[in-house]
């Protein structure tokens, strides 16, 4: 995709050309240094690249990379969710579980690709015979609401007991999403060994996970990462403390 001459300073562009192919790596159409106008190209470990459209935040200056999962083509899906399978291998897990809405586009693919026979599905809509025992509040960068809650089906719970579990979702930023995944897991019997996403997103989420469940930052994996842009002349740039320089 080549960048377009912008409509606005803010440099916003319809998003319905991102996330529909993987650029190789060298190709021109790659941005190649900032500042970037309408996307990020972030890169794949095999060299190839996401063009990720730029979205920016409701104060102004300061711009995301985005993920909509379920608005990328299949070829890009399938891709990231080998990538992901081959990181899973390494937690050796007894589960997948599956985070709604867009971690769901991922985790049965990762559970399939395990040689696994099925995952464990969390969702935001509440059937009659959920309990109050498996449930948590939960609030996103993207998602305001705070009167939202998880749920995990109880019939769901001997698939967890005493099993090693990666949680799988499209993207990290704040961690406050994961936070109340793992709360509402640690009230079941089962391993957290790892957390699965195709997207790190900043490095916000890294002291928000180590200052609510210790030791649970060093647990997460990514296939992507993306920092936070601010605005300079003639587009956004990366601001340096967010760039996440762990490895993948």
């Amino acid at each position: 995709m080549t960048q377009q001459p912008p409509n606005s300073s803010d440099y916003i562009m319809p998003t319905t050309g991102f996330w529909q192919e993987l650029i190789p790596a060298g190709d021109p159409k790659i941005p190649q240094e900032p500042p970037y106008q309408y996307g990020y190209p972030a890169p794949l470990p095999d060299g190839r690249a996401l063009l990720l459209p730029l979205r920016k935040l409701p104060e102004g200056d300061r711009a995301v990379a985005s993920l909509i999962a379920n608005q990328a083509s299949f070829p890009v899906i399938n891709s990231l969710s080998a990538a992901m399978v081959e990181i899973a291998k390494s937690f050796d897990p007894d589960q997948i579980v599956g985070l709604p809405t867009l971690g769901l586009a991922f985790a049965p693919m990762i559970a399939e690709g395990l040689g696994q026979q099925n995952f464990i599905p969390l969702g935001y809509s509440r059937k009659f015979w959920y309990a109050d025992e498996f449930a948590e509040p939960v609030h996103s960068i993207t998602s305001p609401d705070k009167t939202k809650k998880i749920f995990l089906d109880p019939n769901m719970l001997p698939r967890l007991k005493k099993k090693r579990v990666v949680i799988v979702d499209d993207a990290i930023s704040s961690g406050s999403t994961i936070v109340s995944v793992l709360k509402l897991l640690q009230r079941i019997d089962c391993d957290v060994v790892g957390i699965l996403v195709a997207m790190r997103q900043g490095v916000l989420w890294k002291s928000k996970l180590e200052s609510e469940m210790p030791g649970m930052a060093s647990r997460v994996r990514s296939v992507i990462t993306a920092p936070l842009f601010e605005r300079a002349d003639k587009g956004w740039v990366p601001i340096a403390e967010t760039i996440d320089t762990d490895h993948p």
